[in-house]
């Protein structure tokens, strides 16, 4: 169990010494996000603060690579990750800096994610049904790979929208896929999750209301896709259950938020890449949450999501499919309530 605590551990470390090193970056640099109509926050804050999440995971990984060894296919799979996730990082740095336009944007995450699948060989090659039998992709797997990729990337992008949200859910995640990581025996996968939660978890220091730097798209699309890309390394993807739905689950607020996003924005007959304020996080501040009660409470949304796709693995199916319809009409009930698939007047 060590092994864990140690790539929990630097990587929260590191990013706690490097967040206050991108402020003053920021800072210099003008990587600042200014407050317009759609944002909650009232006054300029620096917006790279990925850098810090980004430096706290590689440093731990390349730590946790030379101290503890790899083997050939864990090395090829671990170099694939990181530098498809670096691609990310410089795209979501260019974009804090310049704003890029949301199609420039999709197509350097197609981009990114084509170089872990097609050079690496990270695919989802198959998936499993509810008795657990085997259905394989074929050429499906390639394009399937790539839509989860970028479509996770985007998920937890959209996502970010308070002070510590897109973090803090991120961590959750990442806890949840590591803990059935380790169930499974999947000892590279665990790693990497307990990395990537080190990262979060010590960023959000610095991040949670009131925040004092924004991760911006350089922290949010790594976030996104390094758990899209790590929940299809080794044998995660195997685990007997509906295909993806451990992933799925664990990221299950962030996926919805921008599903109803997307049924919204087409419903109102805006593009469906439109920044608006209809979002989970915005509708509980217009019922009157403040931004911390907002976020604990998507917090342990969260946290039931996970807890959800753990019982997903521990339970038999049946149990499972009973689980599934109770989140399902919990959901619909506070989605009716609260208004957040209607489009915006």
């Amino acid at each position: 169990m060590s092994i864990y605590y140690w790539a929990f551990g630097i990587a929260m470390l590191v990013a706690l010494i490097a967040t206050p090193l991108v402020i003053l970056l920021a800072n210099k640099t003008g990587a600042m996000d200014k407050p317009d109509a759609r944002k909650v926050h009232k006054k300029p804050i620096p917006r790279i603060g990925g850098l810090a999440i980004y430096a706290g995971f590689t440093t731990s990984i390349i730590f946790m690579a030379i101290k503890f060894g790899l083997d050939g296919e864990q090395v090829k799979e671990t170099v694939g990750l990181v530098l498809s996730g670096s691609l990310i990082v410089a795209l979501g740095l260019v974009d804090d800096y310049k704003n890029l336009p949301a199609k420039v944007k999709l197509l350097g995450q197609i981009c990114a994610a084509a170089v872990l699948v097609l050079f690496f060989d990270v695919r989802i090659d198959f998936v499993t049904d509810p008795f657990g039998d085997y259905i394989y992709l074929e050429w499906f797997a390639i394009p399937a790979t790539m839509f989860w990729l970028v479509g996770l990337t985007n998920t937890v992008n959209l996502i970010d929208g308070l002070d510590g949200l897109a973090a803090g859910v991120a961590a959750i995640a990442s806890f949840t896929i590591m803990l059935i990581a380790l169930e499974q025996g999947f000892v590279l996968v665990a790693i990497m999750t307990a990395a990537l939660a080190g990262s979060a978890v010590g960023f959000l220091k610095y991040n949670f209301n009131p925040a004092e730097i924004f991760m911006g798209d350089t922290g949010s699309m790594f976030l996104g896709f390094m758990l899209a890309g790590i929940s299809v390394t080794g044998a995660v993807k195997s685990v007997a259950t509906i295909a993806l739905i451990v992933p799925i689950f664990a990221l299950g607020l962030p996926i919805l938020d921008t599903t109803f996003a997307i049924v919204r924005r087409l419903r109102g007959g805006v593009p469906i890449f439109k920044p608006d304020k209809g979002h989970l996080h915005h509708r509980l501040l217009g019922v009157g949450f403040t931004q911390r009660q907002a976020v604990l409470l998507m917090y342990v949304i969260s946290a039931l999501f996970g807890l959800s796709a753990i019982a997903l693995t521990a339970v038999s199916y049946q149990i499972a499919v009973l689980i599934l319809f109770v989140v399902i009409v919990a959901i619909f009930y506070g989605v009716k309530k609260l208004g957040i698939a209607r489009p915006i007047n």
